[in-house]
């Protein structure tokens, strides 16, 4: 599988688990907390909402380090 394929392919991964839990979790309180992320710029979330974003961000870069050196 090609490089490009192999990112749309963690995308998908993370779209899914991200529906998932969403779906799993839906509230009026999730919901309204969901609306307030979305409108807050990266660098002014909690550090508990960074960590998230920064585990996808880690499965990325492993996957580019892995395309690196040909693994």
């Amino acid at each position: 599988m090609d490089f490009k394929e192999r990112l749309a392919e963690l995308e998908h991964q993370q779209w899914a688990h991200w529906t998932r839990y969403m779906l799993d979790n839906l509230t009026t309180d999730n919901i309204e907390r969901w609306r307030r992320q979305i409108e807050i710029p990266y660098a002014e979330l909690s550090e508990t909402e960074k960590a998230s974003d920064r585990r996808w961000a880690d499965k990325v870069i492993k996957l580019i380090m892995q395309n690196k050196t040909g693994a």
